[in-house]
């Protein structure tokens, strides 16, 4: 039995629902994506307790998270929010000055030909 007040990480990632699977908790760790207090982890049984800082390296953003309870089960979010403090860093500002979609600028005429102006290029070239 573990100590009192500990748990293997892949269980706390999935019950704190940072992945949607244990497995997937698993291959995070081992792929080297999770850090506990900062030093690299690659085994899915090592175990985090309240108080550790956890950094998180997932697809899109890094998640930074300070455990404050071991879980006990994978509930609702409400519940899984209450294992952890959340430190990640905010997203980073899109700069203002860039619209978020560029319009396309051409002159007028220029592009694809349109039906009638293929048609009119194939009948010049038929005579």
């Amino acid at each position: 039995m573990p100590a009192e007040g500990r748990q293997r990480i892949d269980k706390w990632l999935f019950f704190s629902r940072a992945v949607k699977s244990r497995s997937l908790a698993a291959k995070l760790v081992q792929m080297g994506r999770v850090r506990i207090n900062g030093e690299k982890t690659s085994q899915a049984a090592d175990s985090v307790k309240p108080g550790d800082v956890l950094t998180i390296t997932l697809e899109r953003r890094i998640l930074v998270y300070k455990v404050l309870l071991p879980g006990t089960r994978r509930g609702p979010a409400e519940e899984a929010r209450l294992l952890y403090e959340d430190l990640s860093p905010p997203p980073a500002p899109s700069d203002p000055t860039l619209p978020d979609a560029l319009v396309p600028v051409r002159d007028a005429g220029s592009g694809r030909p349109t039906k009638r102006q293929r048609r009119q290029t194939d009948r010049l070239r038929d005579h």
